[in-house]
């Protein structure tokens, strides 16, 4: 990585505080600021604030396994694009977009964690889904993996010169598409318009309070953790694991797989959350409830799914884009 005591040309563009300047920002999609100070920075000082994601487990897991499964070519390629610092461990960075999110020069991402779809209609359109609370079209978790995976596709031709602002984009769109394939596929993050995805409703888990989308991302795994892994994220993670190498789901991992158009495939993963969301996310909550053991029984299955779902995706994504054979997505546009 290229960090600022390494190369001087490597400096810190200043922003102009202007709403011309964000816009410009956002549709750039990318930043130049020295990348390996900025994520220490960032990895040091800052929480990640909740209900934003999957929980820190979730994003973790669902980058573990997606690391178990790459091919030599785009082991190496991440390994290359990650900091020094983290050995080479891309699990240790898949909340940073988190992290950074409300910073000014971030604030632009905001949008693009999540999807608003219209209440109670339990479908997506990019179309008519896939923009921010301004109208600018793509700005969505659909349109972020979209243009990520195009980004990394580029990714052969600036290595061999080293560029640091090119690496830094790439390390960029590496942490963002790692990040979000986790998101576009936790339910909630797909929900109704007017509830935020489930934000807005309050009710209790068990005996505490929380929200719906809280649920979803964070306290069904907390509670299977703490219910039959004794806290122990490595021991979940064997168990999902173990489902889609010789278990439940194995029969069904070349489906998950498939994906010749990326286009296409975020339009079908954006639809699996939002019929998931409106099966077994709203259905039978009310704001004021508490939901308990049923609730929990009958969901922690789907929880689990979509993190295995996401990690192996993300696999297939990142072992296409660094291939240097001829298959590649039809369109990455």
């Amino acid at each position: 990585m290229c960090l600022p005591e390494e190369n001087k040309s490597c400096k810190v563009r200043r922003k102009q505080n202007s709403s011309e300047e964000m816009v410009r920002l956002g549709r750039l999609w990318m930043s130049l600021l020295p990348f390996g100070f900025l994520l220490f920075f960032s990895s040091a000082f800052i929480r990640v604030p909740g209900a934003l994601a999957w929980s820190k487990e979730g994003h973790v897991m669902t980058c573990q396994i997606a690391q178990a499964l790459l091919e030599p070519e785009a082991s190496e390629a991440v390994y290359q694009l990650l900091p020094d610092y983290v050995k080479g461990n891309l699990s240790s960075l898949c909340i940073w977009p988190d992290q950074i999110r409300h910073w000014y020069k971030y604030r632009w991402t905001s949008p693009l964690h999540f999807i608003d779809t219209p209440d109670n209609a339990c479908s997506f359109q990019y179309s008519r889904d896939c923009h921010d609370s301004h109208g600018v079209e793509d700005m969505c978790v659909a349109g972020a993996v979209k243009n990520f995976t195009s980004q990394l596709m580029h990714y052969k031709e600036g290595t061999s010169d080293r560029r640091c602002k090119y690496l830094n984009n790439m390390t960029e769109a590496l942490l963002f598409l790692s990040h979000f394939m986790g998101d576009i596929h936790q339910p909630m993050h797909v929900g109704f318009t007017t509830d935020e995805g489930g934000n807005t409703i309050e009710l209790h888990w068990f005996r505490h309070k929380s929200n719906l989308h809280h649920v979803w991302d964070r306290e069904i795994i907390l509670t299977a953790l703490a219910d039959y892994y004794d806290k122990d994220v490595s021991l979940l993670l064997q168990d999902i694991e173990r489902n889609y190498t010789d278990g439940i789901w194995s029969d069904d991992i070349t489906s998950w797989k498939h994906c010749n158009d990326i286009s296409q495939c975020v339009n079908n993963w954006a639809k699996e959350s939002i019929q998931i969301a409106c099966k077994w996310g709203y259905e039978g909550v009310e704001a004021g409830a508490t939901l308990a053991d049923d609730y929990f029984d009958s969901r922690v299955p789907f929880v689990m799914k979509r993190i295995a779902q996401g990690g192996i995706r993300l696999a297939m994504i990142l072992n296409k884009v660094f291939a240097d054979s001829e298959e590649r997505f039809a369109t990455a546009t």
